[in-house]
């Protein structure tokens, strides 16, 4: 059994992903913010965190596949 902080935590990555992969980054961005409120050493929450960062200044093309291409080191 989970705690309840990280069943928290899960819950509010789960919904950011799926906003994510709608190209609904703002919204995403929103849950992964919340996810590390609670837990603020989420490594999957803060990777997504900067990616919707990321997506919001410079959009994906309308044909995006949800994969992430780094661009840099």
């Amino acid at each position: 059994m989970i705690s309840e902080e990280k069943a928290k935590v899960l819950d509010l990555f789960t919904r950011g992903r799926k906003l994510y992969k709608l190209m609904q980054f703002a919204d995403a961005k929103e849950c992964f913010d919340k996810a590390l409120e609670v837990d603020p050493d989420d490594g999957p929450s803060r990777v997504y965190q900067q990616r919707c960062a990321h997506y919001t200044a410079n959009p994906p093309p309308e044909d995006w596949d949800g994969v992430f291409v780094m661009t840099t080191k």
